[in-house]
């Protein structure tokens, strides 16, 4: 049957439910920075939903779902959130490290290991659970390590481990 049919009063019980976010089964370290992040997310989707729901009979069904998921979602994150102390070491990485490597082209790269929720690729923050996160967790300048990827394993130099910005 079309929607154009359904009657209003049932219109919410028709709501498609949306798909839970998924959370991993890694521990959920987080930097100083990407619990503070998750908190400011966890602010704006609790005001988002207090908006939708002053709309009254007017609220979309579908938006109050979605909104209710991603604050499940966040509140499981920031329940199993396990802050990590900020990464001082310059000798070995560690969750909260910036690190300096060069690739088997030689090409230099900078990246900092951060939480699952905090990753983001273009910003050069990557999960600390990835391939080239767990690669470089644990190594030292001058090591090479193996990054195991889909497309075939290559070999790094950790060139340096900066310190972090203040």
């Amino acid at each position: 049957m079309s929607r154009a049919f359904v009657n209003e009063d049932r219109a919410a019980d028709q709501t498609d439910p949306p798909v839970e976010r998924s959370v991993s089964d890694q521990p959920n370290y987080v930097t100083a920075h990407g619990l503070q992040q998750l908190q400011d997310r966890l602010a704006a989707s609790l005001q988002a939903l207090a908006v939708e729901q002053a709309r009254g009979e007017q609220a979309d069904p579908q938006r109050l779902a979605e909104l209710e998921r991603d604050l499940r979602y966040l509140r499981q994150r920031l329940q199993s959130a396990q802050l990590v102390p900020p990464a001082t070491s310059r000798d070995q990485v560690q969750i909260g490290s910036r690190v300096a490597f060069a690739d088997a082209r030689g090409h230099e790269h900078e990246v900092q290991l951060v939480g699952e929720d905090e990753a983001d690729a273009a910003a050069g923050k990557i999960n600390w659970s990835s391939p080239l996160g767990r690669a470089l967790l644990g190594a030292a300048p001058g090591d090479e390590v193996v990054w195991r990827r889909p497309a075939g394993d290559c070999l790094i130099d950790i060139l340096e481990i900066i310190p972090q910005r203040p």
